[in-house]
C-alpha cells in the first residue's frame, strides 16, 4: 500500500465499455486504500428495474443498496438497459448526490464511469480517462460473457458495443468524453497489469506535485 489518504482525494476514472476502467479503478482504491464506487451499477440498477417494469425516474430515486447487489446487473440485456436510462435528465440528476458524496468521504475515493471527471465531480484531483479499440473492448467482453456460459457471439457484442458507444457519447446529458485535464490511458495494447501500473503512476505523480 502506497501512502494511505488522510484528506478527501477523488479519483475520477472514465470510459467506454470494456476499456479496463473498473480492473484499474478497484487496483486504485486498494492500492491508496480508497473507497471504490463503480457508478455504473448505479444505472445498470435503475436498467434492471425499469426491465421490470418500473418508471425509470421511480427506480433512480427510490433506489437501494439492496439493488446494487442483484446478480442479474452484468447482462448484455441489463448493461443496454443502462445505457438507454441514462440519457434521461431526471435520472442522472436522482444519482448525481449520491455520488459527490460518496467521491469526499474521509479518506478519499475512486469513482468510475462515464462522466465522473466532467460532471460529476471536474474538481477531482486526479482524471483518468481509460479506453481501447471497438474491437478490443468486444473480444474482451464477449470472453467475460461466454466465461459466465452466455451463448453470445463476437458480432453481436461487437455492434452492442458499438451502439452503447453511440449513444454514451452522443446523448445530450453529459456524453462520455475526456474532461479537458484528463490523462489518456489507452489499454487497446496493455496487460491489465502495465495498465495498473500506469495508473498507478499517474496517481502518485500528481500526489507528490
Amino acid at each position: 500500500m502506497a501512502g494511505v489518504m488522510t484528506e478527501p482525494f477523488t479519483i475520477a476514472v472514465d470510459g467506454p465499455a470494456a476499456a479496463g476502467k473498473g480492473t484499474i479503478s478497484k487496483a486504485l482504491a486498494a492500492q491508496f486504500d480508497m473507497g471504490h464506487l463503480d457508478t455504473g451499477l448505479l444505472y445498470r440498477a435503475v436498467g434492471a428495474l425499469t426491465l421490470a417494469g418500473v418508471d425509470p425516474i421511480e427506480a433512480a430515486r427510490g433506489l437501494t443498496a439492496k439493488d446494487l447487489e442483484r446478480g442479474d446487473l452484468r447482462t448484455p440485456n441489463v448493461a443496454q438497459a443502462a445505457s438507454k436510462v441514462a440519457v434521461i435528465a431526471q435520472v442522472r440528476a436522482a444519482l448525481i448526490d449520491f455520488q459527490r458524496a460518496f467521491a469526499r468521504r474521509s479518506g478519499g475515493a475512486v469513482l468510475d464511469g462515464r462522466d465522473i471527471g466532467t460532471v460529476i465531480c471536474p474538481q477531482a484531483e486526479v482524471k483518468l480517462y481509460v479506453t481501447a479499440s471497438a474491437e478490443v473492448r468486444a473480444q474482451r467482453r464477449f470472453l467475460e460473457l461466454h466465461d459466465k456460459g452466455l451463448d453470445v457471439s463476437r458480432r453481436q457484442v461487437l455492434e452492442d458495443v458499438k451502439a452503447r458507444d453511440d449513444r454514451d457519447m452522443n446523448r445530450v446529458e453529459a456524453p462520455l468524453r475526456p474532461a479537458e485535464d484528463a490523462v489518456l490511458l489507452d489499454t487497446s495494447e496493455l496487460d491489465i497489469n502495465t495498465a495498473v501500473a500506469r495508473a498507478i503512476a499517474v496517481v502518485e505523480n500528481i500526489r507528490q506535485g
